[in-house]
């Protein structure tokens, strides 16, 4: 996927090591609409990598399934 910004969790800090798993999305790949507009299109892909090993490999998702394993993890997190 190339260069990529990645974000770390919220929950990451210094007192943890700062060792959590780092997100980034695919580029956001733009279609053009006519030869003066171009409209952005959602993110294709979500890499996932240790923080503590970044030169090693990511775990590379279609965006759809990871923000579906996202929303699983929120609805079990958030139960009685």
């Amino acid at each position: 996927m190339g260069h990529l910004d990645r974000r770390k969790s919220s929950y990451s800090s210094a007192g943890d090591g700062n060792e959590c798993a780092e997100v980034a999305t695919s580029p956001t790949p733009t279609v053009a609409t006519s030869p003066t507009h171009t409209v952005a299109t959602s993110p294709t892909h979500t890499a996932v990598r240790g923080s503590k090993a970044p030169d090693r490999i990511a775990v590379t998702f279609p965006a759809p399934a990871f923000a579906g394993f996202l929303e699983a993890l929120k609805t079990r997190h958030c139960r009685p």
